[in-house]
């Protein structure tokens, strides 16, 4: 009679060693992933801890100035300077992309997005008065070096803290901002009609610049794939076009827009001296100003860095990747050429 017992013994025993192994095995797996997991948390929270945007608020002249700040404090500092009608919010992308490596800055001029509002007969809303309460921003932060990115009304607000304080610039990033009459394409003879004769024209610029056909048009410029850009970019500044006073602000800032046109010759003047830095980006699908603009930037700063990239008059919005790496290229090369000279002059 054959033992059952004793012949199965030696397999049981067996089974149960291979078993046990891959239960240890599947245990050792499972405790790595589980450390690999919580790792990435903790790096994860600390990442969005040490780089994570901050929204503030500082009185400069009297208002409440409302800012972005992120990105370590000892890091080369981005000035980032907004167009119209949008605010700080437009630079968001750049935030996500460059925070970790660089200190960006990001305001809200008076009259747009977070910061005051004050009322115009009040208040001046002229370049010139906007540009000197953002250098006061600026001293206010203790900002003395910086590399300043400029995007349409920020160019005209960026020029004039340039030659109030050159020594602040280190370089220029200018995105679909003009510098020169020539790049005020077709659809600014409006617009110039209302510097001519500001009463004449006043209903037929607030159509021509405030519309909701206007403010989409800034965003998807003439590109043929519309539906790549978030609907609610342009509604959003359309809403704050529409709240009150809003267009009492924007047709007097608009209306000292020609003194940007007399300005022209002095920003390009100072370029050609000095030949700074100077990294130019631009929509392909720009509507808003003449695609002939980059080249003459070029023309005034042979060495200008000058990329088309696939966007909009607000590039962000579809490139920001490609602009981002652009600007960490040029602002790396910067600093590497800061790092060579000091270098070269230890050695003398």
């Amino acid at each position: 009679m054959m033992d059952h017992g004793n012949y199965d013994a030696p397999f049981s025993s067996s089974r149960c060693s291979r078993c046990l192994g891959v239960f240890r095995m599947a245990f050792v797996v499972f405790v790595m992933l589980a450390l690999f997991q919580l790792l990435g948390q903790a790096q994860g929270k600390e990442r969005s801890v040490k780089y994570s945007t901050s929204y503030r608020t500082i009185q400069i002249d009297g208002l409440t100035i409302f800012y972005r700040e992120a990105g370590p404090q000892d890091a080369p500092t981005l000035l980032l300077l907004h167009g119209l009608p949008s605010s700080s919010r437009m630079f968001e992308p750049l935030f996500i992309r460059l925070s970790d490596r660089y200190h960006l800055v990001a305001p809200d001029y008076p009259g747009f997005g977070n910061s005051d509002w004050p009322d115009p007969k009040k208040f001046a809303y002229t370049f010139d008065h906007i540009a000197e309460v953002m250098n006061h921003f600026t001293q206010a932060l203790g900002l003395s070096n910086y590399t300043i990115y400029m995007q349409d009304y920020g160019g005209p607000v960026g020029f004039r803290m340039i030659l109030a304080h050159p020594e602040r610039a280190q370089a220029l990033i200018v995105q679909d901002a003009v510098a020169h009459n020539s790049g005020l394409g077709e659809n600014w003879k409006t617009r110039r009609a209302f510097w001519a004769d500001r009463a004449t024209n006043e209903s037929a610029l607030r159509k021509n610049l405030l519309s909701l056909e206007t403010t989409k048009a800034r965003h998807a410029g003439n590109d043929p794939n519309v539906e790549r850009h978030d609907p609610d970019l342009w509604m959003d500044e359309f809403y704050f076009l529409n709240r009150p006073g809003q267009a009492e602000i924007q047709s007097d800032l608009f209306y000292d827009y020609r003194t940007n046109v007399d300005a022209y010759p002095k920003w390009q003047a100072w370029m050609r001296e000095k030949q700074p830095r100077l990294l130019v980006i631009w929509g392909k699908y720009e509507s808003s100003f003449d695609p002939s603009e980059p080249e003459a930037y070029h023309r005034d700063v042979p060495n200008a860095e000058v990329h088309i990239v696939d966007g909009g008059h607000f590039a962000l919005d579809t490139a920001a990747d490609e602009i981002a790496a652009l600007v960490n290229d040029f602002v790396f090369s910067l600093q590497s050429s800061k790092t060579h000279n000091r270098g070269v002059a230890a050695q003398h």
